[in-house]
């Protein structure tokens, strides 16, 4: 099994673990001198993360969200109005919330189409992260869908052997939108901590296959893919989301913990 997984109770405990190990990694880097940079993934993400993290972290202490660069794993073409719209939803529902001066925040600038929204993007990363050829995040949160898809990776598709490209385009996801742009495997495999984030019973079976192995096609589920090269790999999982892993429990968070109850 590739990284370690920590088991929480409901939704609930994990949010708050989530939160927490949030601001503990911006406040190491803030500590040490640095930026927090961290990619955040869209869908059930964005609920976790505006329920805990506003009062995990606070205007001056280390982990101060001025001092954090913030950046998306991947985004949906459409107007940032739109409920699919990665950046609308952070924008409504977690950074008004975060204590001021907010975090810098680069986003996928509107109206552009695919290639071009693509190179946009890549131009940003590079400034935020100069002297990188591949920008390395402190912090990389994901998601994974029931067909495995990370990010906008999706099984089987031709930008899971991607190699040069720091941000892609996609117009043929097939998960709508079918026009969106991602963050590529070396971005997400050059992070410095990685941490998957599931819940709910329908993640149980991909679950099981991300990682438990056991699969039946030639080319490894987008999720599986994702092992960062030199930094740490997370899954934090409710005990729905976990119900079809067989590795044995070595512990299991009850919520009155750290949330370190690994699998």
């Amino acid at each position: 099994m590739a990284g370690s997984v920590s088991v929480f109770p409901s939704p609930e405990e994990l949010s708050r673990a989530l939160a927490a190990l949030v601001a503990e990694r911006a406040a190491a880097v803030a500590e040490a001198g640095g930026r927090f940079s961290v990619a955040l993934s869209g869908g059930s993400l964005v609920g976790l993360l505006s329920r805990d993290l506003p009062a995990a972290v606070s205007a001056t202490g280390p982990a101060a969200p001025e001092r954090w660069l913030v950046a998306f794993c991947d985004e949906r073409l459409v107007p940032p109005e739109h409920p699919e719209s990665t950046w609308g939803a952070y924008q409504a529902q977690l950074l008004p919330r975060l204590p001021g001066p907010g975090p810098r925040v680069l986003s996928v600038t509107p109206g552009l189409g695919p290639e071009a929204a693509a190179d946009d993007y890549a131009e940003q990363l590079r400034k935020a992260f100069p002297g990188q050829d591949v920008p390395v995040f402190d912090l990389v949160l994901l998601g994974v869908g029931p067909d495995g898809h990370t990010g906008s990776l999706f099984p089987g598709h031709r930008l899971l052997r991607e190699t040069q490209k720091i941000v892609a385009a996609i117009t043929d996801s097939p998960k709508p939108p079918p026009a969106r742009v991602t963050l590529t495997l070396p971005v997400l495999n050059a992070a410095r901590t990685v941490l998957f984030v599931a819940t709910g019973a329908g993640k149980a079976d991909v679950l099981k296959r991300v990682l438990e192995g056991g699969q039946e096609q030639d080319e490894p589920l987008p999720a599986a893919l994702v092992r960062p090269r030199s930094g740490q790999l997370r899954w934090l999982l409710d005990a729905a989301a976990a119900a079809a892993l067989t590795v044995p429990v070595v512990e299991k968070h009850d919520g009155d913990g750290d949330g370190d109850g690994d699998r």
